[in-house]
């Protein structure tokens, strides 16, 4: 069984590791299974948050990193389905302002399935990634100090 020492986390084992790297991996199944629609992907998120949250600092800090990003991702979605509702069953039109949200809220998704991939194989090697803003915000939320950041 590999283990890890960690600065801020201290001991980390293979478990823990696998338990962090999970958390990232619960939007995934979600989408896999069929359900691409962002609520379910926050969803499998929170349940999974949920039943890990009496693990580890570690195992716990990464599944609230994992549970923002969710969060984050379904209000820039929903903001994206809204405003398509609006034109299709309201009086709005397709205009330049809704390609470029749509442009963005596309990169941000692109992104975010990226950085979890990423997250997700680091943290199953037992290596602690903080996401760029969604590091400071596990932080606070967590109750942590920062105390080194790698993405």
């Amino acid at each position: 069984m590999r283990e890890y020492e960690h600065p801020h986390f201290g001991h980390i084992n293979e478990y823990q590791s696998e338990k962090a790297s999970n958390s990232y991996l619960m939007s995934m199944v979600a989408i896999m299974a069929g359900l691409g629609l962002p609520f379910f992907n926050l969803l499998a998120t929170l349940i999974f948050y949920l039943a890990n949250r009496k693990e580890s600092l570690f195992v716990r800090w990464h599944c609230t990193q994992a549970l923002i990003s969710q969060f984050i991702l379904l209000v820039f979605n929903a903001i994206l389905f809204a405003w398509l509702l609006t034109i299709v069953f309201g009086n709005n039109a397709f205009n330049r302002n809704f390609f470029a949200y749509l442009g963005v809220v596309l990169f941000i998704n692109l992104v975010e399935f990226i950085a979890t991939i990423y997250t997700a194989i680091q943290t199953r090697k037992g290596l602690h990634v903080e996401w760029w803003i969604l590091g400071p915000l596990s932080h606070i939320f967590m109750g942590t100090q920062q105390k080194e950041s790698s993405w």
